[in-house]
Order: structure tokens, then sequence, then C-alpha cells
């Protein structure tokens, strides 16, 4: 059986500049929105996510101008630092707060060929326009700034392991829109990342949620 998930050398926000960087999804906001929310944080993602706010209004969120607009603000957030590659593949515990409520997860690389095969399974179809959206995104860009959420059936094993990766200090965690916080921790010890590998490549399927 074809590996499920595997971990990744992440490009991500240091500690110091999460707050800055931190912002909602692209999909969520329209562009004016996007625009209002961005002004005055020139290292905000939504320069990434919706770069036609850099750009004169009007412009088409789909030319040609704004897929090599995204790619340049990505290039100079990397260049300045505010984002850096990790130097090897890890996984990450991701958590949201709001309140006393918390959920938990994990970041991680989902396999194409698991999708084809049904292991990666879909909950609804999607729009061509949107799809070509995407595409064109991750060509201009190399890189995949739209995470997809997906859900899997109950397991302790995974649990346990997730449990025992927030028992050291987070990565980085700060606050975000609405008040959520977002905290995120690293699991690099190779030790630890295959223990997780097996878990998660021992599951029948993951549910694709959204994204």
């Amino acid at each position: 059986m074809n590996a499920l998930v595997r971990p990744f050398a992440a490009l991500r926000p240091r500690a110091e500049t999460a707050a800055a960087v931190i912002a909602p999804p692209y999909d969520v906001l329209d562009t004016e929105e996007a625009r209002a929310l961005a002004a005055g944080r020139a290292q905000s993602f939504l320069h990434v996510s919706r770069p036609e706010i850099d750009l004169p209004p009007g412009t088409d969120p789909h030319s040609d101008a704004v897929y090599a607009r995204g790619a340049a603000n990505l290039a100079a957030l990397v260049e300045s630092r505010v984002l850096e590659r990790e130097a090897r593949a890890c996984y990450y515990v991701y958590r949201m707060t709001m309140g006393a409520h918390a959920q938990t997860g994990i970041a991680l690389t989902a396999s194409v060929q698991a999708y084809d095969e049904n292991r990666v399974r879909k909950h609804e179809l999607t729009r061509p326009d949107k799809e070509n959206d995407r595409v064109r995104n991750i060509e201009a860009l190399g890189a995949e700034t739209g995470p997809v959420l997906c859900a899997f059936k109950s397991n302790p094993t995974i649990d346990g392991l997730l449990a025992r990766g927030t028992e050291s200090q987070p990565l980085l965690e700060t606050e975000g829109p609405n008040a959520v916080v977002h905290t995120l921790w690293r699991i690099g010890d190779s030790a630890a990342v295959e223990r997780i590998s097996n878990a998660l490549n021992a599951l029948d399927a993951l549910y694709i949620a959204d994204g």
C-alpha cells in the first residue's frame, strides 16, 4: 500500500513575525475586504493570497499580473526572512483556541495517488474556475498556500502522539482574527516522525472536510 501522508519541509513564519503574517483564508474575503484588512500590514499573507490588493482597483484577480505579483510578494517575504524554510521534513501539531474551545490537528502532506485510489475521500464536486485558479496560483508561487482541511476516524494512538507533541515549547503562538489563538508545535525528531507516519499511514482514509 502506498503512503497516505508524509512530513514536509514547511515555509513558515518565524515566531517573531507570525503576528504580522497571519491572515484569513483567501476565499473568505472579497478583494476590498482583503485590501482593508491588509492596509498598513506590509507582511500580511494577504499580499500573497490576494495579491490584486497591490494592483490598481478593478484589476482582474485572475490576470497574469496578479499571479506574478503574488510570486514576487512571496519571494520578498522569504528574502527578508519574514518566512523561513525548515531544514528537514517535519510534522506540525496545530491548535486553534477560541475562548474555552480548542481544536488540535496535524499539518502534513497527503498523497495525490491516495486521492486517486479513494483513500483521500472528497465530499463534494469542485468548480473548474476554482480549480484553475489554484493551479495557476501554485504554478506561479512554486508553493501550496491553501491548506485542505481533512478529518479521520477517532484514533487513540494518533491522539496520544499529538498530545505528546504538545508537551514541548510551541514553535510559535499568535492571535489572529476573531480572537482565535493559533499555536504550532514542530515534530522533527526522526523517531517521532516515523511513529506518526506509521500511525497515519495505517488509516483506511482521510476525509476532505473543506479546502
